[in-house]
């Protein structure tokens, strides 16, 4: 008797939006350079790097302002890159926002679905439900110069959301907000997007945005894409230099490897010898960075003891000696700058749990700097 066998994994969901070898050429320069990338439905998805990295012509290109040299851009499985920006399911909104000073609020978000010609009992329902998800009702009838820049912005957002985007694009977001502002208005703005349940690519330059907003980060850096994943994992696991040192601070130890075996390595560097609680399946004197972050650091007076390290095999590895040459209080946690014997200096970073702390370190003191080796990153590229 044959015996028919049902699997009941279900099969992954195929991208919603795929782009596909995507390169723009502008005369010999690369601005976007074979980038291909898949992005879930429903999903918030930044575009991390410093100006000029490529990030905003990407974006540009899946708005249609701005067509590819080659390659595909797919959404819900239909190749977009010959249609205009009118006929794409997909609406942007920008830094300025670029909201009608002359229109009131209620009018800014009806203008597009005015030009689709809607009739007026749906326009007028539509505008009420954006206005109520915004929380924005009372404002209805102001100018946009009669509103705070936070508002401007949920004016925006709901004027972008109104005509039922496939796609948001949002382009640097917060960036005409102060940083008080900004911060309050993250949570904000994603749990908007999150109700509507558009999916949603923004481009940003502010890694804590980024951190803050996306479900996913691609690190763009001359018009590639080094590396794509969750907050934590672009934070905690960088895979290169560029994305360690980008994505917040982190001390860089330039060394070669001593030992290479599947639970540990040891890394030999001017400053010290680090002991990392993996293996990379290197070679024998290959050339390596460790990173380490600030807040992964100890900084003390006094070594050290046996029995306060890792583990036993860590006793004279992963520490580093030198003077503290600065330092800067920002209330929650202080910042030392420490200069070590080789003259490498070594950020570390400490909470402030206490109000009053007797030990507190100043300028000019020797101090020790120590760290454990689960929490180092060793860099080969």
């Amino acid at each position: 008797m044959r015996v028919a066998i049902v699997s009941t994994d279900k099969p992954a969901a195929a991208p919603f939006l795929q782009i596909k070898h995507i390169v723009k050429q502008f005369d010999d320069v690369f601005a976007v350079d074979d980038v291909s990338l898949d992005i879930q439905q429903g999903e918030i998805f930044a575009l991390l790097g410093s100006s000029g990295c490529g990030k905003s012509t990407l974006l540009r290109m899946l708005a249609g302002f701005e067509l590819p040299s080659s390659g595909q851009i797919m959404l819900a499985g239909k190749d977009i890159v010959g249609l205009a920006p009118y006929e794409r399911p997909i609406n942007m909104m920008f830094q300025s926002y670029a909201l009608f000073p002359h229109l009131s609020v209620w009018e800014n978000i009806a203008f597009g679905l005015k030009r689709d010609k809607l009739p007026a009992p749906q326009i007028e329902e539509r505008v009420m439900q954006m206005l109520d998800l915004v929380q924005l009702k009372a404002y209805a009838k102001r100018k946009p110069h009669q509103l705070s820049g936070g508002q401007q912005q949920r004016v925006a957002l709901a004027r972008s959301l109104a005509k039922r985007p496939q796609l948001l694009l949002l382009d640097e977001p917060l960036g005409a907000l102060d940083a008080k502002l900004r911060e309050r208005t993250q949570l904000e703005l994603v749990g908007i997007i999150e109700q509507v349940g558009v999916t949603c690519v923004m481009v940003t330059h502010d890694q804590e945005e980024a951190m803050t907003m996306a479900t996913r980060i691609g690190v763009m850096s001359e018009g590639k894409i080094l590396q794509i994943g969750k907050p934590t994992e672009i934070y905690e696991t960088p895979n290169c230099r560029f994305v360690a040192d980008f994505i917040g601070s982190v001390n860089l130890f330039k060394g070669t490897v001593e030992v290479d075996e599947p639970d540990h390595v040891v890394i030999t560097s001017p400053e010290c010898r680090h002991y990392i609680n993996h293996g990379i399946t290197g070679t024998a004197d290959m050339a390596v960075h460790v990173a380490v972050r600030p807040e992964k650091m100890a900084i003390v007076q006094n070594p050290p003891r046996d029995d306060e390290r890792e583990s036993p095999e860590q006793v004279g590895f992963n520490m580093v000696r030198g003077v503290i040459k600065d330092l800067a209080y920002l209330g929650s946690l202080t910042t030392y700058h420490v200069q070590l014997d080789g003259g490498m200096v070594v950020k570390v970073t400490q909470t402030n749990a206490a109000r009053h702390d007797a030990s507190q370190l100043t300028w000019g003191d020797q101090v020790y700097v120590w760290w454990c080796g689960s929490d180092v990153v060793v860099l080969t590229q």
